[in-house]
């Protein structure tokens, strides 16, 4: 059956973690007008977030130790804790309106988990849950996080997968604020690092599916369009 909603994605590339929130925080205003689903699919060059309610005591490292190692701090409006985006990393932003769907934020966070399930399995890796932490793990480690805001039922932010990205910059952080979670990624479970356009693909098609939209992609790529 083919679904009657649309979902425009856009595939845009490394930019900076300050550019695409302001992105992110003007669809949501268009998204309240026009209903319109977009999914912004990125890189980031490497930036520590914190969310909300983020403890900067989840910070192994003073801010002028991760300027040396080029990284940027940033306190953001999502949920969750400590993160970090970097280069090789695939970070998804969907900017939706649940009220289209019916749904809450309990079954938006289980969709993003089972999308990066589905699209881990096509690689090839045993994707999981764990009860009472969000987010996606191979084994005993995490490859996937999700920090999500949802505003008078629009979503932003979104989830990272960890494709390819430097693991070491995870050790100056405790992940997610939870101090025994290691971090691995596809590259470190496949043994080689898979092509982030593959990934793109197998991430757009299983977003498809599980929310039941039709995905099209804008005529120019790597482009911030509203």
């Amino acid at each position: 059956m083919t679904s009657t909603r649309a979902c425009s994605v856009q595939r845009l590339g490394l930019v900076e973690y300050e550019d695409a929130l302001a992105t992110q925080q003007s669809l949501v205003q268009a998204c309240r007008k026009d209903g319109a689903a977009r999914l912004l699919l990125l890189e980031h060059p490497p930036t520590y977030t914190l969310g909300a309610r983020g403890d900067t005591g989840n910070l192994l490292a003073d801010e002028a130790r991760l300027q040396q190692i080029g990284a940027a701090v940033r306190r953001t409006d999502r949920g969750g804790d400590v993160t970090y985006h970097g280069p090789g990393q695939l970070v998804g932003y969907p900017i939706l309106d649940l009220h289209q769907w019916h749904e809450g934020p309990r079954w938006y966070v289980r969709s993003l988990e089972q999308m990066l399930i589905e699209t881990l399995a096509e690689f090839g890796i045993a994707g999981r849950r764990e009860q009472g932490r969000p987010g996606v793990w191979a084994g005993d480690s995490k490859i996937a996080a999700i920090g999500v805001r949802i505003s008078r039922g629009v979503t932003s932010h979104g989830f990272a997968l960890n494709v390819d990205p430097d693991l070491t910059y995870f050790s100056h952080i405790v992940p997610c604020g939870l101090s025994d979670v290691t971090v691995t990624s596809m590259a470190r479970e496949l043994g080689d690092a898979p092509e982030m356009g593959r990934v793109i693909d197998s991430i757009t098609a299983a977003f498809g599916r599980l929310f039941d939209v039709e995905m099209r992609q804008p005529q120019e790529e790597g482009v911030l369009v509203g």
